[in-house]
């Protein structure tokens, strides 16, 4: 009798703890699907303003190359991507780069695939080249600058008391090159899905001409929001607002072109970005 009363303690007494077991592993498990481990959480919490997609990075809405040491950035699209305008060479690329160092990244600016003139539709043929694949294979942080060409073409005649686009015109240029940004967005994603994509958006750099101001101003308004909203609805993005630095400030952060950023100009939408990704 008391043999049998030793098994079936026995026997509870593992029962027991079997049922703790299995309900302390199902409680890990929902911690674990509710609240993810520090670091997931802490890159949670660094992310991107502007409601974009959140980052890797445990420090920033940055993602950490395969060395965790070093954070590489390329440019990408038209003469702002590029620089052009300003003095020094270096654009907003590089002076991003300066900054992220200043703030204790170890930064490189691998590689600035940005060409004068380029529209949406030229940047979509480039995205086709494996060396421009291979380059932004390469990249924890792909910063492009677009549009601005297909919303002024023919910037230099606007310049020089050319005739002015019509409404009409630059609400249909809009429409067109929008199309063409979300398939931008979405090759550069496939080609790297790690890396963060940083638009720079449009700026009226025609505010000044008469008949300009208005038209530009409600042009540029419109295709940034969309940008914004087309960007929003993708991972890993950051839209870069420059609207505001630049209207009633050109003479003081335009180039003597008229259109491009000067070297002050090309800083501010520097600091903007680090503003963005911390």
């Amino acid at each position: 009798m008391n043999s049998t009363s030793r098994v079936w303690r026995t026997t509870g007494l593992l029962s027991l703890l079997s049922t703790i077991l299995l309900i302390a592993g199902f409680l890990y498990a929902v911690k674990d699907v509710i609240a993810p481990g520090a670091a997931s959480t802490a890159g949670d919490e660094a992310g991107f303003n502007q409601g974009t997609a959140v980052g890797s990075g445990e420090e920033s809405g940055v993602p950490p190359s395969e060395d965790a040491k070093l954070l590489n950035v390329t440019a990408i699209g038209d003469s702002l991507a590029k620089g052009t305008g300003d003095d020094t060479g270096k654009g907003f690329a590089r002076r991003f780069v300066e900054l992220a160092k200043e703030q204790g990244a170890d930064s490189k600016l691998v590689n600035n695939l940005g060409i004068n003139g380029l529209t949406t539709a030229g940047l979509l043929e480039l995205l086709k080249e494996k060396g421009v694949q291979y380059s932004l294979g390469q990249a924890d942080i792909i910063v492009m600058s677009i549009g601005g060409n297909d919303l002024f073409d023919g910037a230099e005649s606007l310049q020089t008391a050319g005739r002015l686009p019509t409404e009409a015109e630059l609400e249909k240029s809009v429409t067109e090159a929008s199309e063409r940004l979300g398939e931008i967005a979405d090759t550069i994603l496939e080609i790297n899905p790690r890396a963060q994509l940083v638009y720079i958006s449009l700026y009226n750099p025609f505010s000044d001409l008469p008949g300009m101001r208005k038209i530009g101003d409600e042009a540029v308004a419109r295709w940034n929001h969309i940008a914004m909203d087309l960007l929003r609805q993708r991972d890993r993005t950051l839209v870069v607002p420059t609207f505001d630095l630049f209207t009633y400030n050109s003479q003081k952060y335009l180039a003597s072109d008229h259109f491009h950023p000067n070297g002050a100009g090309y800083q501010i939408i520097a600091e903007r970005m680090i503003q963005g990704i911390h």
